[in-house]
């Protein structure tokens, strides 16, 4: 048995490990990684444990690739926090990808970014949720609003403006927010674009056939990295395509059954550092 001991007597175990959870690790992983859930506590930082072991992770020459729903603005922080000024990064549910690039304005670069109408979107929640809170992404800087969300809740600045112009031009992510909004996620479908539920009042809207796991593939694929030595641990709704997508996929240990039911296994909630639990595996 091999142990190291982290920060705060933390103790990971790299080679007592059950033979389910036992990879080959002869060759570079990409490994999809989930933020908000999986990585940390929405609003918190990542916890220490869990930031050397992704660092032991990359040492090890695997791809590391958040995939968040979150924009760009809010991953960033997070790839510092984590060491990574190079690679891939997932954002919007699969509608922004970007390399990391320490040399680079703003500390990366966009490699691929799909867009949609918002105006009918818009349209279509106001006219059966006149009070519905609308949030339309601009990459790198926030959000154009038509109600100010509390700061936790979005990431960037935030800008109020008229309803006329929440559509004004096409863009990689809208929230709608309210009471029962869900309603819409089968009308939004039928209407063509990918509607996922990330939340009891909230849906995120992005171009059509489109997840993380279109982007992650593609990552994938410009890397090289064969499938069978695809990697990913995810909480959310969000997840399920990626950890269909992954060749062996973990799911938090909070997560809804519908995730669970998906994934090659489950680790310990984020209370735990589940994904801790995962990570060593790598190792």
């Amino acid at each position: 048995m091999t142990a190291l001991t982290v920060p705060w007597g933390y103790v990971m175990i790299l080679d007592d490990q059950p033979v389910s959870m036992r990879v080959r690790n002869d060759a570079p992983h990409l490994v999809a990684l989930d933020i908000d859930g999986t990585l940390l506590v929405t609003g918190q930082r990542v916890p220490e444990p869990t930031v050397l072991a992704v660092q032991l992770v990359r040492g090890r020459k695997h791809h590391v690739v958040l995939a968040s729903g979150r924009s760009l603005t809010g991953i960033l922080p997070v790839a510092k926090q984590l060491g990574i000024t190079d690679g891939w990064v997932v954002a919007s549910n699969g509608a922004v990808t970007a390399r990391l690039c320490d040399t680079c304005a703003g500390g990366y670069m966009l490699e691929d970014v799909l867009t949609f109408d918002v105006g009918p979107v818009a349209q279509m929640a106001l006219s059966r949720f006149p009070d519905v809170q609308i949030g339309v992404e601009e990459i790198g800087v926030g959000y154009r609003v038509n109600r100010t969300f509390e700061p936790h809740e979005v990431n960037g600045a935030q800008r109020v403006v008229p309803v006329s112009e929440l559509g004004g031009l096409p863009a990689s992510r809208a929230i709608l927010r309210g009471p029962d909004v869900l309603d819409l996620l089968d009308p939004l479908r039928r209407h063509g674009v990918t509607a996922t539920q990330a939340g009891p009042d909230w849906i995120d809207v992005t171009p059509r056939h489109l997840s993380k796991a279109t982007s992650l593939e593609t990552i994938r694929a410009t890397l090289g990295v064969p499938q069978h030595n695809t990697f990913a641990v995810g909480d959310g709704i969000n997840d399920i395509e990626m950890l269909t997508w992954a060749a062996r996929a973990v799911a938090m240990g909070h997560a809804p059954e519908a995730v669970k039911a998906i994934a090659h296994e489950t680790v310990g909630d984020i209370s735990q550092h589940g994904v801790i639990q995962a990570l060593k595996t790598l190792l």
